[in-house]
């Protein structure tokens, strides 16, 4: 793929990803009584404290994704969220029949978006970012600093 095709491709990638974060995080602040209590009837202590943690990933690592700023922290503080979810929330082996099969879906969907935020975290944020910004501006400031022996 050619750098113009593949710096809209890495954009089109960090957005959609990243959108899905920033959704759920606005989700979880707006519907928090029911989402903290959701997760007390997971059997989550502190839910308030938990759900205070997910918002604030969720929001972190999604706004880093859009923008393209950091976006290796990012995407590994994402998959550091996703993790521990995907195991208390998501815990298909505890369930049987029709909630079994949902929360299996729910835990392989989590699974495969982990697999794309460590692609992303090890290819970088792209041209179209915030990362490529800061880069340019730093090279173009190191350049023009004398040189002294």
């Amino acid at each position: 793929m050619n750098n113009v095709n593949s710096k809209w491709v890495s954009l089109a990638g960090r957005v959609l990803l990243g959108s899905l974060f920033v959704i759920s995080g606005l989700g979880k602040l707006g519907n928090w009584e029911q989402t903290a209590g959701h997760m007390a009837s997971q059997g989550l202590p502190l839910a308030n404290l938990l759900l205070a943690g997910a918002a604030a990933a969720e929001l972190a690592g999604g706004l880093s994704l859009l923008l393209g700023y950091r976006t290796p922290w990012g995407a590994l503080l994402l998959v550091a969220f996703l993790v521990p979810v995907s195991l208390t929330m998501h815990a298909f082996w505890a369930h049987t029949g029709e909630a079994r099969q949902l929360h299996l879906i729910h835990f392989l969907k989590n699974l495969s978006l982990i697999g794309g935020l460590l692609a992303q975290a090890t290819a970088g944020a792209g041209a179209l970012s915030l990362d490529a910004r800061r880069a340019t501006l730093h090279s173009g400031t190191a350049s023009r600093v004398p040189q002294h022996a």
